[in-house]
């Protein structure tokens, strides 16, 4: 079996182990003495030195049953458990001592009733303890001396390929094993021609049709991409990934039809019959690599994952294709010589120019991409220095990497570390193939999410393909691990340990404890919202209840809600805080004085909602600062000033400190306009154009009446004030806006004088300026004789 079967191989076993170890199970009792004897058998495998890795791992296999089979066991009968101590609890302590009143017999009966049914229950939950941690002990001790062995293979050393000694070995065993894959076909040539004869028209459908679809697949899906990019298909970045899979999956069709066709001819044995088999398998794969790379390293700018100049990005595909035929020719060697013994030089002197290309390929690759860099902004100042993303830091480590491992893995091949160099250079290719399959099925999922969303293309600088890229990174780990040699036991330990959680005090969390608390929570939040949503739009409007009120039954209700939904997700769950009891309280007063403004914030913003002394849409004035109300949180208030700005004032200045609110309760407001007219003017007829005037307007109010009161002999004019009161106060500069318009219309018709401020200026001694003045006009009048 190649290492490519053996991968996917696990890969598969992996999957279905997860599947399985999904399904809940009702808890078992095991059978002790037949465990007895898986134990000793498994005990005398690991200290037997001779014992083989295969039968290791069927030891390893049974010892995980019965580990799973004692986990549950160990959870056997827990209600009634749990009845029974707190049934004991319940009885209390019994008394002790010399001087204690005894205990009743009816509750001494009960008591020893009791502790004997709790002992009959406890017996196998505690030979079950025991047992389980007996096959995880064994368990670890496998794993041990596998992960030893392994150890010791990779360090194995085998003379130098590059002695010529070993070339002609190499070759008669390549010619010996072909010869037997040769020698395996049917002996009776007229019975095959016969075969051929009557399944020839089966085998030339097969081979034209298999042909055709690996010779016109690609060029098949490239027509239908332009096709769908000329008509402008909706969410063409969906359909044209969808697309391109026919480049993976026509050429692999075709390669089936292929084999079967060469099969159908009954010209191959056993083993050449599975060498084709394995044809289209390996195609297959090398298909899926070089479409990655065409999708990391596109042609086109716009959907190049990886944005390097168009002759870098051509370069990186060639050198794909290079790696891609290497591959395919070292998984053909390994098939040639499954199940024979050659030489042990052999496979490492046929190996060693494939994997000279295939390391010279992808050190060029690895020198493309560490020089990789962000493309630089059209408007960006050539002063600034540019910015290194994380993606270019990624690319540039991973270049860097390929080269090291580039130089390597040859030279520990040359070493003789034939092991070492096949477990290093093959695994880093694969972990670049599944980093690029990442990318590209993220950017897939980004490109849905923007035709979800209707944001299209500038979805893939959103932040959820952020999180759809860290979650298919975490899937692809496990497959990066089996490719750099983790065997599929190794996962699956990993997996019991997660699942079986992690212990806090006395409490043992669980990954189902923790998915149990979001699906509750989520459940809980959901209701919250559809509560609000329909208290907010349905409920509350056909109340006498003021639109402040109204969001302060909406947030309460939010408020408790959310609450009420994480108190019920950790009971759901299961989750013990009682542990977390003395902790909280050790931090409790440092909290409490690190956070006390965001507590008295906290406090005063439900003392806002609950009083509601101010509410959204009231117009205020706190601090200096005049706005309407827009938004009242449990921290703070968000006040839009009229000057279309935010002020975010603490809940606390507005309990503590004094706020004037122009509309609580209700909009009506007064306005007070002064006036000032020049002295000598008639001030009953001033006052009775400014009533006018003022009754003239339609917001204000007629009940109480607009008043024009004679104030003061100003300095400079009459002063006057129109009072009055307007039906709503937000109207306050509209209307004294068109009050004085309408008084300089007025006043200009009844010519009526608004005068301005005058001052007389006094000099002392103004004989000093009529002295200067004096030769200045005489100096004025000789220039002028002469032009008269």
């Amino acid at each position: 079996m190649t290492q490519m079967l053996r991968f996917a191989l696990g890969l598969t076993v992996l999957l279905v182990w997860l599947t399985g170890a999904a399904v809940a199970q009702e808890p078992v009792l095991p059978d002790f003495d037949q465990w007895e004897s898986v134990a000793s058998t498994a005990e005398e495998a690991i200290d037997a030195p001779d014992t083989t890795e295969t039968m290791l791992e069927v030891q390893r296999a049974r010892l995980v049953d019965y580990r799973a089979k004692f986990d549950a066991a160990r959870n056997l009968n827990a209600a009634r458990i749990n009845t029974l101590r707190e049934q004991l609890a319940a009885l209390g302590t019994p008394p002790e001592g010399e001087g204690a009143e005894p205990e009743s017999p009816e509750v001494a009966a009960n008591r020893e009733e009791l502790n004997r049914q709790l002992n009959t229950l406890l017996t196998p939950v505690q030979r079950a303890e025991a047992a389980y941690l007996r096959a995880d002990a064994l368990i670890g001790q496998i794993d041990v001396a596998l992960r030893e062995r392994q150890t010791e293979q990779l360090m194995e050393v085998v003379p130098t390929p590059l002695n010529p000694v070993h070339w002609r070995t190499a070759i008669d065993d390549l010619a010996t094993a072909a010869g037997e894959i040769a020698a395996e076909a049917p002996d009776d040539a007229d019975t095959a021609r016969r075969s051929l004869r009557s399944s020839l028209p089966a085998v030339l459908g097969l081979t034209i049709l298999g042909l055709v679809l690996i010779l016109r697949g690609h060029h098949w899906s490239t027509t239908i991409v332009g096709r769908l990019q000329q008509f402008g298909a909706r969410g063409f970045g969906i359909w044209r990934f969808v697309v391109s899979l026919l480049r993976i999956i026509l050429p692999t069709v075709g390669l089936v039809l292929l084999a079967m066709a060469v099969l159908a001819t009954d010209w191959l044995g056993p083993r050449g019959s599975a060498l084709v088999q394995l044809i289209p398998v390996i195609g297959g794969a090398m298909l899926g690599v070089r479409w990655v790379a065409e999708r990391v390293f596109s042609r086109d700018d716009d959907e190049a994952l990886i944005l390097l100049p168009s002759a870098e990005r051509k370069a990186v595909r060639f050198y794909v294709s290079i790696i891609t035929v290497t591959v395919i020719l070292g998984a053909i060697i390994t098939a040639i010589f499954d199940g024979q013994q050659p030489a042990e030089t052999t496979e490492a002197v046929l190996r060693l120019p494939v994997m000279l290309l295939s390391a010279f390929a992808l050190f060029r690759i690895g020198r493309i991409l560490h020089g990789h860099s962000d493309p630089v902004a059209e408007d960006a100042p050539a002063s600034e220095e540019p910015r290194v993303s994380t993606l270019s830091r990624v690319v540039r480590g991973l270049g860097l990497g390929a080269m090291i491992v580039a130089v390597v893995a040859p030279l520990l091949l040359i070493s003789g570390y034939y092991n070492a160099a096949v477990s290093l250079l093959p695994p880093y290719v694969t972990t670049l193939v599944l980093l690029g399959l990442v990318m590209t099925l993220q950017r897939f999922l980004a490109d849905v999410y923007g035709a979800m969303t209707g944001q299209g293309v500038q979805a893939r600088d959103a932040l959820m393909p952020v999180f759809f890229g860290l979650i298919l990174l975490l899937l692809s780990l496990p497959v990066m691990a089996l490719a750099w040699g983790a065997r599929v036991t190794d996962l699956t330990e990993l997996w019991a340990l997660f699942s079986r959680g992690f212990a806090f005090g006395e409490t043992r969390i669980r990954p189902t404890d923790f998915l149990s608390f979001a699906v509750i929570f989520v459940i809980g939040y959901a209701a919250t919202r559809l509560i609000q949503g329909a208290l907010r739009s349905n409920v509350l409007p056909k109340t006498r209840m003021d639109i402040g009120g109204q969001n302060a039954i909406v947030s309460g209700i939010g408020y408790v809600g959310i609450f009420l939904a994480a108190l019920l997700a950790i009971t759901g769950a299961g989750i013990d805080l009682s542990a977390l009891a003395y902790v909280a309280g050790a931090l409790s007063v440092g909290i409490g004085f690190g956070l006390q403004n965001v507590v008295s914030n906290f406090v005063s913003g439900i003392i806002l909602l609950i009083e509601r002394p101010i509410s959204e849409g009231d117009w205020i004035e706190v601090g200096g600062q005049m706005g309407y109300v827009r938004d009242i949180s449990v921290r703070s208030t968000r006040i839009e000033t009229f000057d279309r700005t935010d002020v975010i004032v603490p809940n606390a200045d507005l309990i503590s400190g004094t706020v004037t609110n122009y509309t609580r309760g209700n909009t009506v407001g007064r306005l007070i306009v002064p006036v000032g007219v020049a002295y000598g003017t008639d001030t009953k007829r001033v006052e009775g154009i400014l009533q006018e005037i003022a009754q003239a307007q339609p917001i204000v109010l007629t009940n109480p009446p607009p008043a024009v009161l004679f104030l003061n002999f100003g300095a400079d004019a009459l002063e006057f004030e129109v009072r009055c009161y307007l039906r709503d106060v937000n109207w306050m500069m509209k209307v004294k806006n068109d009050i004085n318009h309408a008084i300089a219309a007025r006043f200009n018709e009844e010519g009526i004088e608004i005068p301005f401020a005058q001052r007389d200026l006094w000099l002392r001694n103004p004989e000093a300026f009529k002295s200067d003045a004096a030769p200045a006009q005489e100096l004025g009048s000789e220039k002028a004789e002469p032009q008269a």
